[in-house]
Formats: structure tokens, sequence, C-alpha cells
């Protein structure tokens, strides 16, 4: 027998049975099944253990404390010291207006005041002398009664003329209305004084209302000069020359703060299943890719910007659509010693870390 021969024998007698090959590459199929069920069962596990802890979300931008100065007195600008982009103060002058209209209208009040503590004093004189006067009439009468009473008795004797004794109580009639007009114009000078002869000046209506009218003038002049309520940057301050009319309640320029700068993030609804006040929040900004900050939430607002708007969703109309709506949440900064500048509305990624943890057993 030739090796060629003996070779090939050889070869048939290892050579697995076809049945066998079929059944092992089965197995193999079935395996590679069942792991790739199992790996997507356990890959999908995991996921969902771990989701539900953070939110995030990249529509979020950068808020800051922002207002358009302005002031509710008129005037002409008198001056304005700050220019476009300075960082200013908290209480730093930004402009003011002319003062001498101001000026004219405090010392007015002033004066106004001062003349009328001058009339609650010449009151106060012009009652004590009503009171003599009416005294002094008082005892007019008391003369004129005693005139009347011996004519009276006289005419009787025909001592006196009865022209005589018609004329004294004529007299004493007069002057009995005399005394009554007196304690009228008395009655009446004690009411200006509010019913007290001895009050004091500044507890007098008339005193506190030009007191008032002072205070007034002051405010207005004290308004006239525009300072800085917190610190920040000025901006578009070429929209107020100096000259020109700046009516009360009109725009001037505007100020953004550099101290009170906060995130506002939009996140849906349906993330915010376990996100509350307090938790810790990671930050990064479009504009500083490398770098992250850390904040807290501050606070998750109650309501939707839709419950706000102008054109609320009218949901009972048979046109309505669900909209998942989002939910507007505060975080505060961190801000560290050296850390970049921030600029209101900037855009920022967020993710919130709820802390909570998803187990098996929420399945079930």
């Amino acid at each position: 027998m030739s090796h060629a021969t003996t070779a090939f024998r050889d070869d048939i007698a290892t050579r697995p049975a076809p049945g066998r090959t079929r059944s092992h590459k089965k197995i193999l199929r079935y395996g590679l099944m069942a792991g790739g069920v199992l790996a997507v069962v356990i890959g999908g596990g995991y996921y969902w253990l771990s989701s539900g802890r953070w939110v995030d979300t990249d529509d979020a931008y950068v808020q800051a404390d922002s207002m358009t100065l302005s002031t509710d007195v008129s005037g002409i600008v008198a001056s304005n010291p700050v220019h476009e982009g300075e960082a200013v103060k908290k209480g730093q002058v930004l402009f003011t207006l002319d003062p001498q209209k101001f000026q004219i209208a405090l010392d007015n009040a002033r004066a106004n005041l001062a003349q009328v503590r001058l009339n609650v004093e010449a009151a106060k004189a012009d009652y004590q002398a009503a009171l003599r006067d009416t005294a002094a009439k008082q005892q007019q009468v008391n003369a004129d009664q005693a005139t009347y009473g011996r004519y009276a008795s006289l005419v009787k004797e025909h001592a006196v003329t009865q022209q005589e004794t018609d004329d004294s109580r004529y007299k004493l009639a007069a002057d009995q209305q005399a005394v009554s007009a007196s304690e009228s114009q008395a009655r009446a000078l004690l009411a200006k004084l509010n019913g007290n002869p001895n009050i004091a000046v500044e507890d007098m209506p008339s005193f506190k209302q030009a007191q008032a009218q002072v205070a007034e003038a002051e405010r207005e002049m004290n308004h006239a000069v525009v300072r800085a309520p917190y610190d920040g940057i000025v901006t578009q301050v070429n929209k107020l020359q100096l000259g020109m009319y700046l009516g009360a309640s009109t725009a001037a320029f505007g100020l953004v703060s550099t101290e009170h700068m906060w995130v506002q993030a939009e996140p849906k609804e349906t993330q915010l299943t376990y996100a509350k006040t307090g938790d810790k929040v990671d930050v990064s900004f479009d504009l500083y890719p490398d770098r992250t900050w850390h904040g807290t939430v501050q606070s998750v607002a109650p309501a939707t910007d839709q419950n706000f708007s102008l054109l609320p969703a009218e949901n009972s109309s048979g046109n309505w659509v669900k909209v998942v709506q989002r939910i507007p949440v505060r975080v505060d900064l961190d801000m560290q010693p050296g850390d970049p500048p921030l600029r209101a509305g900037m855009s920022a990624d967020v993710d919130i870390d709820t802390g909570h943890v998803r187990h098996l057993s929420d399945l079930f």
C-alpha cells in the first residue's frame, strides 16, 4: 500500500462527522445570539440604573441684574462722567441734571415753610388780641347795662327823657352784638389753630404741608443726581449727551451687574422628576469650553414660562396638541477669584446632579 493511500485513510479517520459539525455551529450560533441579547439586557439595565440621576440641557444662558437707568424728574443733562463699558461701583455718580431749577424750587419751599411758621405765630397773637377785645367790649356792655338801668328808673320820675332811655337801650344792644361778633372772630381764629391756642407750630397742618413740600423739593434735587444702585458695567452711554433734555422716566443708558449673576436653565418638565433646590450643578460655557464651573440649584420655578405668556395656550380648544413644557431652573454659580468674566446672555451647558439612584426593585 502506498504512502499516499495511507495518509488519505488517516485524514478520513480524523475528519469530524458531518452531523457533529452542524451541531457545533448551531450551538455557537445560539450562544452568540444569547450573548448578544444578554449584552443588550445588561447594557440597557446599566443605562436604566445609571440614568435618572443627571439632568442635562444646553438650553441655558447667563443672566444678570440689569436695568435701564432713568430718573423721575426732568431736566437738562449737566454732566455724564462715565464712558462706554466702564466698570462702576455702587453709589458712583453716573450722570446729573442741571440743579438750578431744583435749587430754586427748594429755596421757594423753604421760604414758604418759614412763612407758614410766621403765619401760625401771627394767628396765635390774633387770637389773644381777639380775646382781649372781647373782654373790653364786655366791659362796655356792663357799663351800658348799668346806664340803662339808671335811666329806666329815672324815666319813671321824669328825671330823664324817654329819648335818653331809648338811646341807652339801643347802645346796650349794639355793644352786646359787638361782643358776639368779637367772640365769633375769636372762635374762628381758634379754629385756625386746630382748637388749641397753645399748639406747637410743628403740629399745624399747614406747617406739615409746607414741610412736605420742602421734602419733595429735596427729593427732586437728590434725584437730579443719578448714582449706580450696584456694581456693574455701563453700556450704551452715548445715548445720553450733555445739554439734552431728559424727560422724567426716559431711558438714559444701561447698567449690567458684575456681581449678581446666575444661569437660567430651561430643561424639559420630564427631566425634573427628581430635581430640587440645593442640587449640585456643573456648568460649562461655549466661550470657555475647557473650563467647568460649579453651582447649586437656587430654585425651580413654580410655573412654566407659558403660564406668564401674553397669549397662553387654550388647551380647551379642539386643535390642542400636547407639547412638553420647559420649566425655568435658576442656578447660583460659585464664582472664584481669577475666574474669567461672564457676560449676560452667554450660552451654557448645565448638568444637575439630583442624587437619585435607581434600583432593580423599582421595576417590580
